[in-house]
């Protein structure tokens, strides 16, 4: 174990550039996660990233069947309540999706995201980012998806006649 924190506090920093590059102005954002008390930034979709946002029932499940087919998703943010998890996904996505109740950040939309090394007030990591610039692709994150509905389903109907 030794050396995992200098390996965590580079990745950390890693995911702070990566997240910033696409800030109209970094350092600002960088402020806001250091001095704002929320710990929060907003920061533009679109650029490097779009965000597929999905109701929590559904969202955790999601997540679940994603770890178990690649071995790393994408970033996956929570709000505090957990009613809602926001996947990241390469740029463009929304434009395309077609997926009934879920919503979407794209170009022209902002995000609130906390820093990837500390929890925030109203949202928190599940997958921080890396830094490398890793999304969960829309055709996975769809057959995730149909897989965690059907599981649910399932579950719903346990112990009816």
């Amino acid at each position: 174990m030794t050396g995992s924190g200098d390996s965590g506090t580079r990745a950390a920093r890693s995911a702070v550039e990566w997240l910033v590059s696409v800030a109209p102005d970094p350092e600002v954002c960088r402020w806001e996660w250091e001095r704002n008390p929320a710990g929060v930034a907003l920061l533009p979709a679109g650029r490097r990233w779009d965000v597929l946002i999905l109701p929590g029932e559904l969202g955790y499940p999601t997540l679940d069947v994603l770890a178990r087919c690649v071995d790393r998703p994408g970033p996956v943010l929570a709000d505090f309540g957990d009613e809602r998890m926001g996947f990241f996904v390469p740029p463009g996505t929304v434009s395309r999706w077609l997926g009934t109740g879920v919503r979407g950040a794209g170009r022209g939309t902002w995000v609130v995201v906390p820093h990837p090394g500390r929890a925030a007030g109203g949202v928190r990591w599940l997958v921080p980012p890396d830094g490398s610039g890793t999304l969960t692709d829309p055709g996975v994150l769809e057959l995730a998806m149909h897989e965690a509905a059907a599981l649910l389903a399932d579950n719903g109907h346990d112990g009816e006649a």
